[in-house]
């Protein structure tokens, strides 16, 4: 009899529920939400998924992301993780992207520049609002890139300026706005933009042709790294993944970055990146400050990216629809999409995606940009 009590007191001692702490109960539960809102509400369950598993996984078993002591092995995220920190994943995903995007509408109508730079806005409110709240310089900088929605180069960032104390929360605070993009813009754009300006019907774009497609990645890829050459890791990555695309002479090239390759390192990512929210390293002030600043900084990227379009549609003489934008953040294509959902609300028969995926890619460049920017300024 004592044989089976012991036993069954041993077998009980190895579940998860004598480890578990209420937190790790709490972060399970954010983990499954996550998990409704990427399968059941559809938003980017790409991203969605593989870090809600990897923030599930972690908080029944933290083993799996241990590191490895003496000549025991770490977990099995840890690994993974580890590429993130050396900023291998956030790069390829940028080579991923590249090849899976159309610059023509940002070539065909250049003023989406502006609108992407515009969005940036939100990146450095959020930087001098961490600083207020006691974050030093590259911390600051670390929290504020979560304004452009952009999760490989918040990760990439982070990791640049030795911010890997943080560099759990920023992640999964910036792949979360990425994927709740269609929740949180709406209400900033139909508050910013009367109803007019949101029925305003744009003019067809020109056809770029294949000449300037395949130049564009090169001369970009010149430019930006002779001025900041601390972004040709992700300025070069995206425009290699393009010039895949627009060359037309390598698909096989292109079609493993945009597939194979990009769903690989998806979720090596996603995974690291959800296994980085223990209860023990999520729930506390400084993760709740960042994930609050975060918010602020994409609601107010969105926001000057909406006033910046007004602006120019008052300038072009009403030419320009204000809602494409919001999509100078660089969640791509979400942002994009939720340009041309709102506008469709108020103009069924109004087709906006192709203009918004201007200020779209070019927030992906302009984030890119502002991260060499405090690299620069930092000296790394």
């Amino acid at each position: 009899m004592d044989y089976i009590v012991n036993t069954l007191s041993n077998l009980w001692q190895q579940t998860a529920f004598t480890t578990m702490t209420p937190g790790n109960y709490v972060m399970v539960v954010v983990a499954l939400v996550f998990m409704y809102l990427a399968i059941a509400k559809g938003f980017e369950p790409l991203l969605l998924v593989p870090i809600s598993f990897g923030m599930l996984l972690v908080n029944i078993y933290p083993e799996i992301m241990a590191k490895p002591v003496g000549d025991s092995a770490g977990g099995l995220l840890h690994y993974f993780y580890i590429l993130d920190e050396w900023a291998i994943l956030p790069s390829l995903i940028f080579l991923g992207v590249g090849a899976m995007t159309d610059f023509g509408p940002l070539i065909a109508n250049p003023i989406s520049f502006l609108m992407g730079a515009g969005a940036q806005f939100g990146i450095f409110s959020a930087y001098f609002m961490a600083i207020a709240f006691g974050f030093n310089d590259q911390q600051a900088a670390a929290v504020s890139i979560i304004g452009g929605a952009d999760g490989p180069t918040s990760i990439f960032l982070a990791s640049k300026l030795h911010q890997t104390s943080i560099l759990g929360p920023i992640a999964v605070a910036a792949y979360s706005y990425m994927a709740l993009v269609p929740m949180i813009q709406p209400p900033i754009m139909k508050l910013l933009t009367t109803d007019k300006e949101r029925k305003i019907r744009m003019q067809q774009l020109r056809e770029v042709s294949k000449l300037e497609k395949i130049l564009f990645p090169i001369i970009v890829t010149i430019v930006v790294s002779l001025i900041l050459p601390t972004t040709a890791p992700l300025i070069g990555m995206l425009m290699l993944g393009n010039l895949f695309r627009e060359s037309g002479v390598v698909r096989q090239l292109q079609e493993t970055a945009s597939n194979a390759l990009m769903y690989i390192v998806v979720i090596l990512l996603g995974t690291s990146v959800g296994a980085t929210t223990s209860a023990e390293a999520f729930l506390n002030t400084t993760t709740i400050i960042i994930v609050v600043l975060g918010l602020i900084a994409f609601a107010f990227g969105t926001a000057a990216g909406c006033l910046l379009g007004k602006l120019l549609c008052l300038v072009t003489g009403g030419k320009i629809n204000p809602l494409i934008g919001s999509a100078g953040v660089s969640a791509v294509p979400m942002a994009a999409r939720v340009s041309q959902k709102v506008g469709a609300e108020y103009d069924p028969s109004n087709f906006l995606l192709m203009h918004a995926m201007g200020p779209n890619v070019a927030g992906v460049i302009g984030t890119a940009v502002v991260a060499g920017t405090f690299m620069a300024v930092f000296g790394v």
